[in-house]
């Protein structure tokens, strides 16, 4: 059996972790515990606010500083989306954190917790529902949640039920959503009655920004994205989705060292009555082209097709060189198995809606997912797709069902394949 992988830290040595200014709102983080704030006798702090603005760092130095000046042999809950995202905005961090403070650790990656001080912090990731279930029996001391508003309701409601013992706090992040979310309703609006500290950030709270940089992320963003990842307000989605969608996505031709050396997907959003779409895709490792598409739609032509004559026609539309995979969404079992019957790669679909709606636009406004000219019917949709406004009178936030089948189709080979493109509020 493979032994653990364990990474020990017993005595201070040069680390990578630079010491910056902290601004008030920074300092506020890092103080609220203590025996002379006003805030000593509240349990949980959350801070919100827009992207790149320092509250992370902030946020980790304070909960570990105070989990280790409070407890000796306790257990504590670090959570983030994912793993992944656990390990890049807030392990990494912390490790550096107490690397420059001499502070010894033992971080074991198999079983994803830091041993220190005598404390252990057990590492989670809250991707869906059914992630509540790892916190099951576990009695912690406190909490820290990064982008908890990314997380499902009842991993939060579990995480804070197992900080049972008493004198335990909890640490809240995450960007701004609908004004409707649960952080936002349950937590923030009765922040009072609650005795949570909430804190609202800013870039300009972050000190080790530059002039430049703040005005080259607010460049990056328009509309809806502007008002969230830029002026961290929790504002409702409305009008176009991909507002950000210009010219300067499109291209003419394929560059030819593109298509000879980039990875080859094809992502399909099955339809019967409904369009089927098939999307042409090549990764390079920097930006995804979209090359060709199929899009096929048999209320508008009057005549259906079978899965065989779509099967035809997908063997067609691909040619004699297979793809590393064939992206669809689960729920297209029979097209499924006929894939993989003529020998296809087939790959079910991450069909999280709007943490893939969040993750093109990221892609967009990168200029790292570029179209086509001749695609036209993905450009329209492009141009066409909407928030849904009656859904949004009743405080839910999704796209409408219309203009949409190439968008679920570049939705899935985003949010499926290309890791490297992080959410907006991943940008740490």
């Amino acid at each position: 059996m493979q032994k653990p992988v364990i990474s020990r830290k017993t005595q201070k040595r040069n680390s990578s972790f630079a010491w910056k200014p902290f601004s008030r709102r920074q300092l506020q983080v890092l103080t609220w515990w203590l025996p002379k704030s006003p805030y000593y006798d509240y349990d949980t702090i959350i801070a919100d606010g827009s992207i790149r603005s320092g509250k992370t760092v902030s946020m980790i130095d304070s909960f570990v500083t105070w989990s280790l000046a409070t407890f000796t042999g306790e257990a504590f809950i670090m959570a983030g989306r994912s793993m992944g995202a656990l390990k890049r905005n807030v392990i990494r961090p912390m490790l550096q954190i107490l690397d420059a403070k001499g502070i010894g650790y033992i971080y074991n990656r198999s079983t994803n917790t830091i041993t220190c001080g005598g404390n252990t912090y057990f590492c989670f990731g809250a991707a869906n529902e059914a992630s509540q279930d790892t916190l099951q029996g576990l009695t912690a001391a406190g909490a820290f949640a990064d982008e908890v508003a990314l997380f499902p309701e009842s991993f939060v409601n579990q995480m804070m039920g197992r900080c049972s013992v008493e004198g335990a706090r909890i640490w809240m992040n995450c960007n701004p959503e609908s004004p409707y979310h649960f952080i936002k309703s349950e937590y923030i609006d009765k922040s009072d009655e609650k005795r949570i500290l909430h804190l609202h950030f800013t870039m300009d709270d972050n000190l080790s920004l530059s002039e430049v940089v703040k005005e080259r992320y607010k460049r990056m963003y328009s509309g809806l994205w502007y008002k969230r990842f830029i002026l961290g307000l929790w504002v409702m989605a409305d009008g176009i989705i991909y507002d950000m969608f210009t010219d300067a996505n499109l291209y003419d031709e394929l560059p030819q060292e593109v298509r000879a050396n980039a990875r080859r997907y094809i992502t399909i959003d099955y339809g019967t009555s409904n369009p089927m779409v098939f999307l042409d895709c090549y990764d390079d490792g920097e930006t995804v082209w979209v090359d060709r598409e199929y899009y096929y739609s048999g209320r508008d032509r009057g005549v259906q097709k079978t899965d065989m004559q779509y099967l035809k026609d997908f063997k067609e539309f691909v040619g004699e060189d297979y793809p590393d995979f064939v992206i669809i969404d689960p729920s297209a079992a029979s097209f499924k198995l006929l894939l993989r019957q003529n020998g296809y790669r087939v790959k079910d679909a991450d069909n999280d809606v709007l943490n893939g709606i969040r993750k093109v636009a990221s892609a967009l406004f990168m200029r790292r997912l570029r179209v086509r000219r001749a695609c036209k019917n993905m450009i329209k949709e492009f141009m066409s797709y909407l928030w849904d406004e009656k859904a949004a009178e009743r405080g839910v936030e999704q796209p409408m069902k219309q203009f949409d089948h190439a968008m679920d189709a570049i939705r899935y080979l985003v949010n499926t394949l290309i890791k490297r493109w992080r959410l907006p509020s991943e940008e740490k």
